[in-house]
């Protein structure tokens, strides 16, 4: 079995059962998930839904990447990354990493460097619909930035 699960998809995905697939090992000291939302409010606009558009074989090779070049940095045992595209509301959950490790400090760095490579490097395109009409979202310097100090 690897020890590595990416996933684009459009269902929802299930905390519990991404945690317990990490944990199995008695060798895991620590798992850390990180779950992002659709948020109500961007750049002060309301927001009523999200989409998400991406090209499969694209998106894919760049989502490995991004976990292998995280697994050369930090000892981490599993990893699993699951984003979601298509059609979300507001308080929908668009993407879930976790990652496990025998000491909280790896899957912790690994964790954020994922996440903040996934914003920078992985190729999604998202749309919003607010208040005002709709939008494509741009890249924004602060999520630049974050993965700059990897």
């Amino acid at each position: 079995m690897s020890d590595i699960k990416i996933a684009v998809q459009e269902a929802e995905f299930d905390q519990n059962s991404e945690y317990r697939w990490l944990s199995q090992s008695d060798s895991v000291g620590a798992s850390v998930i990180f779950v992002g939302k659709v948020r109500d409010l961007n750049l002060g606009d309301e927001v009523s839904s999200l989409y998400l558009e991406h090209y499969p074989a694209m998106t894919e090779k760049a989502l490995n990447e991004i976990v292998a070049e995280a697994k050369s940095r930090w000892d981490i045992q599993r990893v699993v990354v699951i984003h979601r595209v298509g059609l979300l509301h507001t308080g929908d959950e668009i993407v879930l990493v976790g990652v496990s490790s025998a000491h909280r400090g790896d899957a912790y760095h690994a964790n954020e460097f994922i996440m903040d490579y996934l914003k920078t490097k992985a190729p999604f395109w998202k749309k919003e619909k607010t208040d005002k009409g709709e939008r494509w979202i741009e890249s924004r310097d602060s999520d630049q930035q974050a993965a700059e100090k990897w």
